[in-house]
């Protein structure tokens, strides 16, 4: 998708957020981890750039740990996002060309790989 379509979309989105709530839990948690994340690198690259290099493993260790987390997140909505196009009657074709992908039926075996990701999750076998 070019630039000026994520432009586009992010404005589109923005103007969601004046309407009515969702349940937005897997998003607001991953907006909160983003922004630890950026905090973090910002204060390395300013420790680093005044030549303190102080020990910041804890710190990165913690934030190692959010991506398994984000990961999870993200896969939740993605999958919530194309269960909500295909209600809409997108069909794949169309998912594809917003996701990026080439066909319909990559667009199709990533929904169904994300979804059988998340129910072994959701089981313990991963």
């Amino acid at each position: 998708m070019a630039q000026d379509a994520r432009d586009a979309a992010r404005r589109r989105l923005a103007a969601l957020a004046d309407g009515p709530a969702a349940d937005c839990a897997p998003a607001h948690h991953l907006e909160q981890d983003a922004a630890l994340l950026r905090r973090l690198l910002t204060t390395a690259g300013q420790r680093q750039s005044a030549g303190r290099q102080g020990d910041m493993t804890d710190e990165v260790a913690a934030a190692l740990s959010l991506f398994d987390q984000m990961r999870l997140a993200m896969d939740q909505l993605e999958t919530q996002v194309v269960m909500e196009a295909r209600r809409c009657g997108m069909d794949w074709k169309q998912i594809s060309q917003h996701q990026g992908f080439n066909s319909s039926q990559a667009a199709s075996q990533r929904y169904q790989r994300l979804t059988t990701r998340l129910e072994e999750i959701r089981q313990g076998i991963r």
